[in-house]
């Protein structure tokens, strides 16, 4: 045997210990490697995704100031990512924030953070493909199926564009995560591509210097409690939406080489490319905005609209359609985690029909069964929600719930830091005696933008009619019902159905038993 051969087999080896630890046996295909996992990561999290839908509604909330919310938000967010570098490196294993809740505190914690993640996972995985209707039809009138004078057009258009979409990523995931990585990996690529070139052309037609950052644009925010800085914590919202998904690269964990050492830098990567490239597109596009007070640039589709301005047709179109790819591959890595969840949870038999939702085909080596629940679970939200003003409200909720599922990490994670049982893994990653500092700046981070996020402001949840209290009060009320109704339903129901599904349960062998206790003969 070569010594290639003995590092590849010692490598099987301690991947098989990672899942062994948890009382399950290996049944996932290990076919990703360290670009994989890094592209997952940053595929969820989005560049042109999260830039090219969401620009219109920072500058029109707080002017072209709203770009200070981009590095505030991710120095933030690199606390929470820090936080779940150590738990990566420490338990590489499938639904990331589910299992590492599960270590860190107790079931009914950890289901509650699954459930929350889950949920909010399956409404991003619609609200994501909707981002077709606000580039598709700009680089192609065709692909407006419904003609303008009917009734919600464009709402009626996004949702079949988004149907069709999860229809594709449902198929994909289906059939085979190394097909589904290489998709991802090359959309990546090609996003990653898109977005430098894309940085070269705006700065080369800046018309104003930086100091435009600087500049409110005119916002009116004389009846707010809190002036300005209310309408600033609004605009964060174009941020908040976009940085956060990392911990997809540990959740394929169980499908990685290595998991330990290359998810947690996976999760970094993601973060920092997200960061950097992000920030300068929506810098040099404030730059070389022809006209920052055009009402156009503060409606959906504003950043297209702002790069055909700047860039014409010709090398505009070819950029909108490198963010369809982004859209595309987004949705990929966002149902791809999504499964992964699923298929953690109803392991455990943690979920209704948990035993067919964690089947894998032995065909496809996938939960064909959890990948085509969700794609239709999400197709069926976007016909019940395909409003606008709904579909905001909507939105927001799954972001709130994103974030109060990191919450119901990080905090269990500060438990055991204060009682001093946290112990991150030797031979991986630690953040030493930074980790108390970054784990309390995280919870505090985490638990500002929840409120943050969850306010009941008419200009995010009540924007325009038909006006009613429920959709203002839609960030608390639902995340509310939505939490409190899954755990109630846990409590009386599904914890008393608790246990490894005896298809993935990890068999003992002699060596298991303990030595003080007889081995049972065959």
């Amino acid at each position: 045997m070569t010594s290639d051969e003995k590092a590849h087999k010692q490598a099987s080896a301690a991947d098989a210990e990672d899942i062994d630890e948890f009382g399950y046996k290996p049944s996932l295909v290990r076919s990703l490697g360290s670009f994989h996992t890094f592209a997952a990561g940053i595929s969820y999290i989005s560049i042109l995704t999260g830039t090219f839908q969401l620009f219109y509604f920072g500058l029109g909330s707080a002017g072209p100031a709203y770009w200070w919310s981009w590095p505030l938000v991710f120095v933030g967010q690199l606390m929470v990512a820090l936080c779940f570098c150590e738990l990566a490196a420490r338990y590489p294993v499938a639904g990331s924030i589910y299992n590492w809740s599960k270590r860190l505190s107790n079931h009914g914690v950890s289901w509650l953070a699954g459930w929350t993640m889950l949920t909010a996972s399956i409404v991003s995985l619609a609200a994501v493909a909707l981002a077709l209707q606000a580039t598709l039809p700009e680089i192609w009138s065709g692909f407006q199926f419904i003609p303008e004078d009917v009734s919600n057009a464009e709402a009626l258009n996004g949702v079949i564009l988004a149907a069709l979409l999860i229809v594709f990523t449902t198929l994909i995931n289906a059939f085979g995560t190394k097909l589904m990585a290489q998709i991802n990996s090359t959309g990546v690529f090609l996003e990653l591509i898109a977005a430098v070139v894309l940085i070269i052309l705006l700065a080369i037609n800046i018309v104003r210097g930086p100091q435009i950052v600087f500049d409110t644009g005119g916002i009116d925010a004389s009846g707010r409690p809190l002036g300005y800085a209310g309408a600033f914590l609004v605009a964060m919202f174009a941020s908040l939406y976009v940085m956060y998904g990392f911990d997809t690269a540990s959740s394929l964990a169980e499908e990685s080489h290595d998991p330990r050492r290359n998810a947690p830098k996976a999760i970094l990567r993601a973060l920092f490319f997200s960061f950097v490239l992000g920030g300068l597109i929506l810098l040099f596009a404030i730059m070389s905005a022809p006209d920052l007070s055009d009402p156009a640039l503060s409606s959906l589709g504003g950043l297209q609209t702002l790069i055909l301005q700047v860039l014409g047709g010709g090398v505009g179109t070819v950029i909108l359609i490198a963010v369809v790819i982004a859209v595309v591959v987004c949705d990929l890595a966002v149902h791809a985690a999504a499964i992964r969840l699923a298929f953690a949870m109803s392991r455990d038999n943690n979920l209704p029909a948990g035993s067919k939702l964690c089947t894998i085909s032995p065909r496809f080596g996938t939960p064909v069964v959890s990948s085509v629940t969700i794609g239709i679970i999400a197709i069926v939200l976007l016909f019940v929600t395909f409003s606008p003003q709904i579909y905001t409200v909507v939105t927001s909720i799954a972001i709130i719930m994103i974030y109060t599922a990191y919450l119901l990490v990080t905090i269990p994670m500060l438990v055991q830091r204060v009682r001093g049982t946290w112990q991150p893994r030797p031979d991986g990653f630690s953040l030493g005696r930074w980790g108390l500092p970054v784990n309390i700046l995280a919870i505090l981070w985490g638990g500002f933008m929840t409120v943050n996020l969850a306010w009941p402001r008419n200009e995010v949840y009540n924007a325009s009619e038909p006006f009613h209290w429920y959709l203002q009060w839609g960030g608390v009320l639902l995340p509310g019902v939505i939490l409190g109704a899954g755990f109630a339903y846990y409590w009386t129901v599904q914890r008393h159905k608790t246990g490894v599904v005896a298809e993935h349960a990890r068999v003992e062998t002699p060596a298991d038993v303990p030595t003080d206790k007889p081995v049972q003969e065959a």
